[in-house]
């Protein structure tokens, strides 16, 4: 049940998500400094870590990405128990 229940909170995470991407292009012109992109990032680290971890990985990258980070290439890390 508890796996349910986590797979129901990714899944509503993912929803704004997946609008943000639709919606974006048509409002801002901004390019994202990472790769991949921090919408992308936000989905993978939420399908891999859950809702949780994920929510607290795809916050500090939003966050890391500004005008004084490089950017660059930056990937989701995998879960302890896939490395």
């Amino acid at each position: 049940m508890w796996q349910k229940v986590k797979q129901a909170l990714v899944t509503v995470l993912i929803a704004p998500i997946r609008i943000y991407q639709v919606v974006h292009p048509y409002f801002f012109h901004g390019v994202c400094r990472f790769q991949p992109t921090c919408s992308n990032y936000a989905i993978e680290a939420l399908r891999l870590h859950g809702p949780f971890k994920g929510f607290y990985l795809a916050v500090f990258r939003v966050l890391r990405c500004n005008p004084f980070c490089k950017g660059g290439y930056d990937p989701v890390p995998l879960p302890k128990d896939k490395k």
